[in-house]
């Protein structure tokens, strides 16, 4: 009778609680497990649907849809170079704006603005994120394209008229207008991003070279933007990953024309505008075709840049002496 005394009944139940956690542990490592395996089937079907519903693009005009200007649906005639070189371009024009800007936001929201101050502007930026692109692109189009028509492209036109991308009439709408959209778009999300970095930096660390001296622009300079250096790059490539993919604003304010031209002024489209526009009139196979080989351009163009970035942390990881 002993043996089933109340020590015994006490003493299975810590046994059972002991392996209870190591269970619990196998099947959270077995979700995780699949739910990796599931995002990685998912992204490998996308590549094969797309590039089985653009086999007849890439027979019909092989490596050189990537290199001609040429898009005609009347003749039958397609091809990528205008819409790469406008993604690409429009994307570039919004990075090298909001990047800046992000950094400066979130080092103001951090390390100097009154914490009244820091909250307002915090939730002033969260807002930003929240606002739906179609609502960028509308105000892009008739508010933001009339005043670069007036006060913008014709001051740049006049000083710096000379240079080809400031070159052409002053029309409101193109590249350029599509690329501060852009970046207006991305500003919030790399700034909160970067914000979460920077409040992540160890207070003893700036408490140490306050006390040896140092300036509050050296603390922030070699302490902390040195400390989230990483999260800063992965901030600016989440912010890219949006650029390169937006569709409706972009459709706004971009003019959808298929030429290239060097001026910055010049109406163009990029892969996702033309998707946009006109996938819903592509009747014939070699059109939808050609469109789903765009798509699949944009999906190759997006994971390309997902390697760099992340040989780009990797090399980053090296130099600062903290091997992956």
């Amino acid at each position: 009778m002993l043996r089933y005394g109340p020590y015994h009944y006490t003493g299975m139940i810590k046994e059972k609680n002991k392996k209870c956690p190591y269970i619990a542990d196998k099947v959270f490592r077995l979700l995780t497990v699949l739910c990796s395996i599931l995002s990685f089937i998912i992204i490998i079907g996308i590549f094969f649907e797309l590039l089985n519903n653009s086999k007849l693009s890439i027979r019909e005009f092989g490596i050189g849809f990537l290199f001609s200007t040429v898009w005609n649906p009347v003749t039958q005639e397609f091809s990528a170079l205008s819409s790469i070189y406008g993604t690409l371009l429009s994307t570039f024009i919004a990075m090298i704006i909001a990047v800046p800007m992000s950094l400066v936001i979130a080092l103001f929201l951090v390390e100097l603005a009154p914490p009244m101050l820091r909250k307002f502007v915090g939730y002033a930026i969260e807002l930003l994120a929240a606002i739906p692109s179609i609502i960028y692109g509308m105000w892009g189009l008739f508010v933001f394209a009339p005043f670069m028509s007036k006060h913008v492209q014709p001051v740049l036109g006049d000083y710096f008229g000379f240079l080809p991308i400031f070159h052409g009439p002053p029309m409101g709408i193109g590249i350029l207008t599509a690329g501060i959209i852009l970046a207006l778009m991305i500003l919030p999300f790399i700034s909160a991003v970067m914000r979460d970095v920077f409040q992540m930096v160890p207070s003893v660390m700036k408490e140490a070279g306050f006390g040896m001296g140092a300036t509050t622009w050296e603390v922030t300079s070699k302490i902390v933007v040195r400390y989230g250096i990483q999260g800063l790059i992965g901030a600016s490539f989440i912010g890219l990953g949006r650029a390169l993919g937006e569709t409706m604003a972009v459709t706004f304010v971009i003019g959808n024309n298929h030429s290239l031209s060097a001026s910055l002024f010049s109406p163009g489209n990029s892969i996702a505008s033309t998707l946009a526009n006109e996938f819903t009139e592509a009747s014939e196979p070699l059109y939808l075709h050609a469109l789903v080989e765009l798509g699949l351009l944009l999906f190759v163009i997006t994971v390309i840049i997902q390697i760099i970035a992340q040989a780009w942390l990797k090399r980053i990881h090296k130099s600062m002496g903290r091997g992956l």
